[in-house]
């Protein structure tokens, strides 16, 4: 799906080496099977050549007669990578991801994407408060027209998937803000999408949550082969997460740098390679913030 500058394409969004199975009630739980061809990274992170799932392509957006927000952003994103989108706040991130994701289109340049389109996940849950998290995630099939005989398993297979079975039967004013994300996460895998977007899912959690959550999100993503790309303003945060970190540069955003991590397993929020990198990238960073306010 190509989206030019004159045509948006607007799509929904409510908003990983496969992992070994759990022992107990929850490894009865059948798994989820998407409908389109994923490819599931093999170890080591190395993929083969393929077409990019994303391809941005000199995309430049102005809002009115408003300053450039983003210029000339060009940026390949390959089948099943996990691309971290970093920067100071107000450099375009999120205006990106709407682009990405359909919802705005670009004042010049394109953004191709899957013709199956892309799940947004945002940073609020926006779960259906009279809904249990079965039901929330059992709403999106219903959108995307699972039978109703089939929308319960799945909706149980998508919770098994982003460890939260026993919490199915709860609403959301029952869990904790890391579970809502969870149920969160399991719906927008609901809608069977190729491309994931993430826009700071977990900038409003305490730090141990989230860490708790890099690794459910790791996880899901090793065992989906979900493309993803992840907007955070988290330096450590991006570390941890990506395959390759893309960082803009403040107004007007552009491609000021850009990080590849060799291997992604095993990595953690205070791991070394994951502080030096951290270091390498905040420098780079803070580069970048004094020259735009020079």
């Amino acid at each position: 799906m190509t989206q030019p500058a004159s045509q948006g394409v607007a799509s929904a969004g409510a908003p990983a080496d496969a992992a070994p199975e759990r022992a107990g009630a929850a490894a009865s739980v059948p798994r989820f099977t998407p409908s389109f061809d994923m490819t599931t990274p093999p170890r080591g992170d190395q993929r083969p050549a393929a077409d990019p799932a994303v391809r941005i392509d000199g995309v430049t957006k102005r809002f009115g007669a408003g300053p450039t927000v983003l210029d000339r952003v060009s940026l390949d994103v390959a089948p099943g990578e996990f691309v971290c989108l970093l920067g100071a706040s107000g450099c375009g991130k999120s205006t990106l991801l709407n682009l990405i994701a359909g919802l705005d289109k670009p004042t010049s340049g394109t953004i191709t994407t899957p013709g199956e389109g892309s799940a947004v996940m945002f940073q609020e849950s926006a779960l259906m408060p009279w809904l249990s998290a079965r039901r929330n995630v059992e709403l999106a099939l219903r959108l995307r027209g699972v039978p109703r005989r089939q929308r319960g398993e799945q909706a149980l297979a998508l919770l098994d998937t982003v460890n939260l079975t026993e919490a199915a039967d709860r609403r959301p004013h029952e869990l904790s803000g890391g579970m809502r994300q969870r149920v969160a996460l399991a719906r927008a895998l609901a809608q069977d999408r190729p491309v994931l977007l993430m826009d700071e899912p977990f900038a409003a959690l305490d730090a141990i949550t989230r860490d708790l959550l890099h690794e459910e999100l790791e996880r899901t993503w090793r065992r989906t082969g979900r493309t993803i790309v992840f907007v955070t303003h988290n330096v450590r945060e991006a570390a941890r997460l990506g395959q390759r970190i893309v960082l803009l540069s403040s107004r007007p955003g552009r491609v000021a740098g850009e990080w590849r991590v060799g291997k992604t397993e095993g990595r953690r929020i205070e791991s070394p390679e994951v502080a030096a990198l951290s270091v390498e990238i905040t420098d780079r960073l803070r580069e970048e913030i004094s020259r735009n306010a020079a």
